[in-house]
């Protein structure tokens, strides 16, 4: 049995001892605290001071009619022993009983604090069970059905491509179709198994709720008390139950529908076709003062100087040597190509009609804002820039040509080498639903190919030496 200290370090912990009186029987306990005498008194832990109304009871507690009686002293248990964790009667807590000098409450008191508990417990449950129903009905129903959706549209996307190169891919068809399907049902299971955890939870909480709210009902003050460790057990269960979390594996992954092989391919087949290449002028309304327009519109060449001829219209770069194309995309597929063998310094690529165009601020610059997506060159270095993100890419020689393919259904941009046929840079991107053809020459000369001239491949495409540019990136 263990006691706190005694002296003056106790006795802001247990306070007075109660005054020694008669022998407790049933008709000599009060049902207030008689004067103080010249022993100590207990004080409860927390409450008023003792006094006439706030004193022991050494009488039965009213209202009560299945109250205990200590087995030692046979008085009512009115007085709970905060060492000793248990219910104990006025003479135990008073002078020279087993549990003078502990710190000591009333009975009543405590099995308060306990329904308190029991009661807030209730409302956590509560509310933790309308979070776990609201995330099964909002969340995880949607999250299925956005699966569904998302693994219908890779589907058509894979089968699309493939029938431009059906004699090549076969077993590459089959083979992403059946990563969709895996990654379909693996998405759909990890939604019912997250669907049962959070159900059987539920069932858990509510169980634990229903105990609780059984033991504040039927179970009178002493009963409560006895069962306080199974209390603190179900509550300790009930906060194991953790909340539900988002989670990845519960989308579909839009990475099993990309293969390099069928990207490819597929750039290969559109580009090397005649109509799969864009006419694409470039509207003169918005080439820089730094740049010449040559008279069929195709051709932009840096001058040093900003030309005096330009008019200010709203639309033109009035800093940035840039210029947009007079055509815009908005659905569909599209392509074509720039000759930018003379040129060491330039960026190539799409951006929004949202672009500003007037200023010398990042936001009016190619691949600085989120208004744009080009390709760019400065001397011997390359790299895809996007919103002020810049990735190098590690080319080894300097290509003659571009090759943009733009796909606004399957929000992908791609950079090609039309000569080898390689894939220079994917860009996959939620695009805006306007779209134009974007360039910037800081050196020399870049022009856009005529339809008729993409189908050119060259054996042996001649090596073009990378010289270094003066013009800032």
């Amino acid at each position: 049995m263990s006691a706190d200290v005694s002296g003056t370090e106790s006795g802001s912990e247990s306070g007075p001892e109660p005054e020694p009186g008669p022998e407790p029987g049933p008709e000599s306990r009060p049902e207030s605290r008689p004067k103080p005498g010249p022993g100590p008194e207990p004080r409860p832990e927390s409450g008023p001071e003792p006094g006439p109304r706030s004193g022991l009871r050494r009488g039965p507690k009213q209202g009560s009619e299945r109250s205990q009686l200590c087995p030692e002293h046979f008085e009512p248990l009115s007085w709970f022993c905060l060492s000793e964790r248990r219910p104990v009667c006025a003479t135990c807590a008073g002078f020279g009983g087993r549990c003078h000098r502990h710190r000591i409450r009333r009975a009543e008191e405590h099995a308060e604090e306990l329904r308190n508990k029991i009661v807030d417990q209730c409302e956590r449950l509560q509310l933790q069970s309308a979070g776990i129903s609201k995330y099964m009905a909002e969340v995880l129903q949607g999250k299925n059905q956005k699966a569904v959706v998302m693994a219908s549209a890779a589907r058509d996307l894979i089968i699309q491509r493939l029938s431009l190169v059906r004699s090549l891919c076969e077993s590459e068809e089959q083979r992403l179709l059946e990563q969709v399907h895996g990654e379909e049902e693996r998405a759909h299971q990890s939604i019912l198994t997250q669907r049962a955890h959070w159900v059987d939870a539920v069932q858990k909480l509510d169980t634990l709720r229903t105990n609780m709210v059984d033991m504040i009902t039927h179970l009178d003050d002493l009963q409560l008390i006895q069962r306080e460790q199974e209390i603190f057990e179900r509550a300790e269960e009930a906060e194991g139950i953790l909340d539900p979390q988002d989670s990845e594996k519960l989308s579909f992954n839009e990475k099993c529908a990309w293969s390099p092989l069928l990207t490819q391919l597929w750039a290969a087949s559109v580009l090397g076709s005649l109509s799969g290449v864009e006419e694409v002028l470039i509207d003169e309304r918005t080439v820089s003062p730094l740049l010449h327009l040559s008279e069929d519109r195709r051709t932009l060449t840096f001058i040093a100087k900003k030309s005096k001829v330009c008019s200010d219209e709203p639309e033109r770069f009035d800093h940035w040597p840039n210029a947009l194309a007079a055509t815009a995309f908005q659905t569909g597929l599209h392509a074509w190509i720039v000759n930018v063998k003379h040129s060491c310094a330039y960026k190539v690529g799409v951006a929004s009609d949202q672009l500003p165009r007037k200023g010398s601020g990042n936001d009016c610059r190619l691949g600085h804002n989120a208004f744009s997506w080009v390709f760019s060159r400065y001397d011997q270095e390359f790299c895809f820039s996007h919103n002020g993100y810049h990735e190098p890419l590690p080319l080894l020689r300097c290509p003659a040509q571009l090759g943009m393919l733009l796909d606004l259904q399957a929000g992908e941009l791609v950079f090609y080498e039309p000569a080898s046929g390689t894939v220079l840079h994917i860009h996959r991107a939620s695009f805006p639903q306007v779209l134009f053809p974007v360039f910037a020459v800081a050196d020399q000369l870049i022009s856009i190919v005529r339809g008729p001239l993409a189908t050119v491949r060259l054996d042996s495409p001649p090596h073009h030496p990378c010289r270094s540019g003066h013009a800032s990136r």
